[in-house]
């Protein structure tokens, strides 16, 4: 008998079976439901009862059904129509996802839209953290180090000025205007930094060796100044 028509039967007055000759013992109302609700309480009576959490789930899952056959209801065609419909929406959700792309992971210190970190570095010391990437097989990294040096090579001889925030693309832009022999080499350089530090694309050996190679060919290049149009290169590494 389950707790509630135990005390259901409680709640009516009980009669105490008399031995043979003797008036009946009629029990009180209240006083035959306490007794049930005691008896009924012990430990014994519940080992077998659901836990929380799955009244709780069994709950949720009957509201949710009664969401969902009330949706079929409404929707044309009950629930094949309900079926047809959360199937558009997936493939209108996935055809979405597929033309926006890839999502670009939060950008960091290291991923921000200027070249450099927090922590100022010189020339030196970028080419020489590139080289130990390089040697490690890690292009993107040693890429975006060696195009690091490029920039603060050209700050170290001021033909740039130092300016904190300034992106690849303009320094490119800057640089091309004091060693414009280089200017395509120099654009070229700032959208491979860009591709492998936003666009999350992957360097190679070459691509690191074609920067490499501009960063050598800059730092022995003779700038262009107002009124110098001669473009010739030095073996020095400052401006005449």
């Amino acid at each position: 008998m389950s707790k509630g028509a135990a005390v259901e039967a409680a709640e009516r007055p009980l009669a105490a079976a008399p031995p043979d000759g003797e008036v009946p013992v009629t029990i009180p109302r209240e006083p035959a439901r306490e007794a049930a609700e005691d008896e009924l309480s012990k430990p014994m009576y519940h080992e077998n009862d659901p836990s929380l959490l799955r009244r709780l789930l069994d709950w949720v899952w009957d509201r949710i059904g009664d969401l969902l056959n009330a949706a079929a209801g409404a929707t044309p065609g009950g629930w094949v129509g309900l079926t047809v419909v959360v199937l558009i929406v997936v493939l209108l959700l996935v055809a979405l996802r597929l033309r926006m792309g890839a999502l670009r992971p939060t950008p960091t210190v290291e991923r921000r839209g200027d070249l450099f970190g927090a922590r100022p570095r010189s020339a030196a010391e970028h080419r020489a953290e590139a080289e130990r990437h390089a040697a490690s097989g890690h292009w993107s990294e040693a890429l975006q180090e060696r195009m690091r040096a490029l920039v603060r090579s050209l700050e170290e001889r001021a033909l740039l000025d130092p300016r904190p925030g300034r992106t690849a693309d303009e320094a490119a832009a800057e640089a091309s205007r004091v060693l414009p022999e280089h200017a395509d080499a120099l654009r070229a350089a700032a959208v491979a930094f860009d591709e492998v530090t936003y666009a999350d694309r992957t360097a190679d050996r070459a691509a690191y060796a074609r920067l490499r190679d501009l960063d050598d060919a800059v730092r022995h290049s003779r700038p262009r100044l107002d009124g110098d149009f001669s473009g010739t290169t030095t073996t020095g590494g400052g401006a005449p």
